[in-house]
């Protein structure tokens, strides 16, 4: 990390004649990478038109290109797979003369960097927003010279959570049985409003001082694996946000689609695989922006595209990534999408990528997924999408009444979709997420309903996510508006009355929910039947939904009771999934349960039963 932050420093020591280059990104690369290709991005006064000399071996100069805006230039560099780690000088020169010069740090890669194993069904992740989560360091609430600073009574302002806090609670996590974690965005968001959430980038390299520096990312990486969790990065590739520093700036017009105007998408995702859609609504779906504040990025520019593929590289080596979050991924184009994810699993081949589509047709989802033979021979390379039809299903199937075709029937029928994917067992599934209402709250702040779900979510195919505060049966009682859905978690910050922690101040009902999800989390971890094993599901009657997990070795039984008074259940329906057993042990409450005959099931209980 010194050797970084050192490197970094050294391009601020230059000659006076070097003023005028105010930026190169990517700031450093490494050797080693399978891509000998790097494309830096040069930006500063009358850069423009100048020749490029680069001597260094191992190194050779493929291009350099001069663009619209006289204060970019573009140098395509070819990396040797022997390249020796160093500082590759670069000259500038005009009419013969030198005009500037620079340093660009190679750096070495860390060994079996390219095989890092991304996250799967092996996890179960924790998605947390820094700045609701734990102020770790209040010393970095206000920075001076940013558009925003905090305001702990706005709900819509930015209340201090950052990287510090996450690292001080760490071990909470680990406990818990969590095994993977993603963020929202932790790039800098200078924008001077309701910047918290992350979503309206102002610089692609740099993590927001507000939450700490880049440093702290790296090091909030490495401490997560030191204890088991992976950690997984909220990527966005549609837009950036409106006071990005090359907006004030742009290198070229075609930067930004419909630039310099706003111009809104019409938010029509089929748009991108209707066979019969027009032109328009494509256009228009693609090259819309989001809102105003979130100029819509070109990935058609061919600059952009490297940029931006360079750029989630570059964050994956430095800051030890096991997997991506991408945001709105129907948005950007589809095509250099598809480039995209190819781009970064050819670095990584065991990585992990989970892409945002929130559609509840999983046709509309499946569209995506690496693998996924189209209609219309769109290739897509995404390995994982975010599973809303399933999210949705058990929301219905939770608040329905039982009848024929409502109620837990949603989550069966649901299941034949499954069919549409081409690797069902590698969506996140989830109850709820940081854009959308608690779960606690969508089943009506039932705790019975909650554990119900939450059984599901963490025995059911795929793998799981969840939102911080569910463990603590988290509300947001004002309304479903995002500043009350995403909360501070209690005990983040010095002086909260309720510490989620430690469970001080908790009520018994939060007390009694962070252990159940304790003991579920923790017995999963251990499981590799619930990871990849086989499902068998039977068609819920009369209010009770059995399925079967198993492999080789081992066998679970899940039986989710809805109904509101005990139920009997008849076992010898189930012979052909229970075989020889006659008994299953139930994992939270270590009670053996006989199998031959009936099972009386308790009132709005689900059981798990390890199969004996």
């Amino acid at each position: 990390m010194k050797r970084i932050t050192l490197l970094l420093a050294s391009l601020l020591l230059i000659p006076a004649v070097m003023a005028q280059i105010s930026r190169v990104e990517p700031p450093f690369w490494w050797t080693g990478m399978k891509n000998p290709a790097l494309q830096l991005m040069v930006y500063g006064q009358q850069i423009s038109g100048a020749e490029v000399i680069a001597d260094y071996p191992g190194v050779s100069l493929e291009a350099v290109t001069s663009v619209e805006n006289p204060r970019y230039l573009f140098i395509d560099l070819r990396l040797d797979r022997h390249v020796k780690p160093g500082r590759v000088p670069l000259v500038f020169r005009k009419n013969g003369e030198i005009v500037a010069t620079l340093e660009y740090p190679l750096l070495e890669r860390e060994e079996h960097s390219a095989q890092r194993e991304g996250f799967s069904a092996c996890d179960v992740i924790y998605l947390l927003m820094p700045d609701r989560f734990a102020n770790g360091d209040p010393g970095n609430d206000d920075i001076e010279g940013m558009k925003e600073g905090s305001d702990r009574n706005n709900p819509q302002g930015r209340h201090g959570g950052d990287i510090r806090g996450i690292l001080n609670h760490l071990d909470y996590l680990a406990g818990m049985g969590f095994t993977a974690l993603w963020t929202n965005p932790l790039l800098e968001n200078d924008q001077p409003r309701t910047s918290y959430h992350g979503y309206a980038i102002t610089d692609f390299y740099r993590v927001d001082p507000r939450f700490g520096t880049n440093e702290d990312y790296r090091t909030l990486g490495q401490k997560a694996k030191e204890k088991g969790i992976k950690l997984i990065m909220d990527m966005v590739l549609n837009h950036c946000g409106s006071e990005h520093w090359w907006m004030k700036d742009v290198p070229m017009k075609s930067w930004i689609n419909f630039y310099p105007e706003y111009t809104p998408t019409n938010h029509r995702r089929t748009a991108q695989q209707d066979p019969y859609a027009s032109r328009y609504d494509r256009e228009y779906m693609t090259r819309g922006w989001f809102v105003p504040s979130m100029p819509d990025l070109n990935q058609q520019n061919p600059f952009l595209a490297r940029y931006l593929i360079q750029n989630s590289i570059w964050w994956i080596e430095y800051a030890g990534l096991s997997g991506i979050r991408m945001d709105t991924y129907p948005y950007p184009d589809k095509d250099f999408m598809a480039e995209w994810c190819r781009s970064v699993l050819e670095e990584y081949p065991h990585f992990n990528i989970v892409g945002e589509e929130w559609s509840t047709n999983p046709v509309i989802v499946s569209y995506w997924q690496k693998g996924k033979k189209n209609h219309d021979g769109y290739r897509g390379n995404l390995p994982s999408l975010m599973d809303f039809p399933l999210q949705h299903a058990l929301f219905r199937a939770l608040t329905e009444d039982e009848t024929f075709n409502t109620g837990l029937v949603a989550l069966y029928e649901a299941m034949v979709n499954d069919a549409v994917y081409p690797d069902p067992g590698n969506l996140v599934i989830f109850a709820d997420n940081h854009d959308m209402a608690r779960f606690f709250m969508q089943v009506g702040q039932d705790t019975e309903l909650m554990k119900l779900g939450m059984a599901y979510i963490l025995t059911m195919r795929g793998i799981p996510q969840i939102m911080y505060g569910t463990e603590i049966l988290m509300t947001h009682e004002e309304g479903d508006r995002h500043e009350f859905i995403r909360k501070d978690f209690p005990g983040g910050w010095p002086g909260d009355k309720v510490h989620a922690f430690t469970g001080r101040g908790l009520s018994k009902e939060a007390l009694d929910f962070q252990q159940y999800m304790k003991t579920l989390l923790n017995w999963r971890k251990e499981n590799e039947v619930i990871h990849h094993g086989n499902l068998t599901h039977f068609a819920p009657e009369k209010g009770v939904y059995v399925y079967f997990r198993y492999n080789n070795h081992q066998k679970i039984m899940v039986i989710l009771n809805k109904n509101r008074e005990e139920t009997l259940l008849d076992t010898s329906r189930f012979i052909e999934a229970t075989g020889s057993c006659t008994s299953g042990r139930n994992v939270i409450t270590g009670e053996t349960l006989s199998l031959t005959g009936t099972l009386t099931l308790p009132a709005k209980t689900p059981l798990i039963l390890e199969l004996e």
